[in-house]
């Protein structure tokens, strides 16, 4: 144990049997391992406990309720939270092990640079690359917000950023991958009609156009090909379903 990092590796999962002994394996510096399954009907739950991690089996509750559950059940104040199919890289490793070696760390949560696979390529520019994800904090002074998708982190004070990617190895079709798309986009636009907003014309037609010119040409996306241009369009055409899918909860029509 003396050769381990007092923090608990935290990932939730549902049927993850093709990713979850790879991302466990990631990252071996921790001192607890926890996966919280939400009904896997592949050998999720098997292979999990054959790598050493403790698993508890919850319903779901949602992205960010079920973050959080798994954060209060673990063994430790500081979590390393990651999703199924992301991987800690030998220079992040290196860079969160330097982070404990004087003790607890300062901030109370450390971002992460996520570099995203898309069309079979890792992504350098736009949204792909750096993908800053706060999932390294103390859960004494951070924690997941409730939101049911896109749930991040919100931390009592400053967050650092930490060197080395955290890779996200998706796998997932072009198919399953826009499907998801619009899964998270009902889901967005029911958390937003719940909290009063609404989505005119300007919003509907202006949100996408500047999230594409944000990321293909500010933040230099044209330069990942064939493969950067469609995952920002995919990006943008997914906030015009959101705006769209609020509109029609504003005027009370089926999505």
């Amino acid at each position: 144990m003396a050769d381990t990092l007092p923090l608990s590796l935290v990932v939730i999962t549902r049927d993850a049997a093709a990713d979850i002994a790879d991302c466990l394996a990631s990252f071996p510096l921790a001192r607890e391992a926890l996966v919280v399954d939400s009904g896997s009907r592949d050998d999720t739950v098997e292979i999990a406990r054959a790598r050493g991690a403790r698993v508890i089996e919850h319903a779901w509750l949602g992205f960010g309720r079920q973050k959080q559950l798994a954060v209060a059940a673990a063994a430790h104040d500081w979590v390393l939270c990651l999703d199924a199919d992301e991987r800690v890289t030998p220079a992040l490793a290196a860079s969160i092990g330097r982070t404990f070696a004087g003790g607890a760390p300062e901030a109370p949560a450390y971002a992460l640079a996520r570099r995203n696979r898309f069309l079979g390529r890792w992504l350098a520019h736009g949204e792909g690359y750096p993908d800053w994800n706060v999932r390294l904090f103390d859960r004494r002074r951070a924690r997941w917000t409730d939101d049911a998708v896109h749930e991040h982190v919100v931390a009592d004070g400053p967050v650092a950023r930490l060197a080395g990617d955290l890779l996200h190895a998706s796998a997932e079709s072009v198919e399953s991958y826009v499907a998801k798309q619009n899964r998270y986009t009902t889901l967005q636009a029911e958390a937003m009609h719940a909290r009063g907003e609404r989505a005119g014309f300007a919003r509907i037609a202006l949100a996408p156009l500047a999230r594409f010119l944000r990321f293909y040409v500010l933040k230099g996306g044209a330069l990942d090909g064939a493969p950067g241009f469609a995952h920002i369009a995919i990006g943008a055409f997914a906030s015009f379903l959101k705006y769209v899918k609020l509109r029609s909860l504003q005027q009370g029509r089926v999505r």
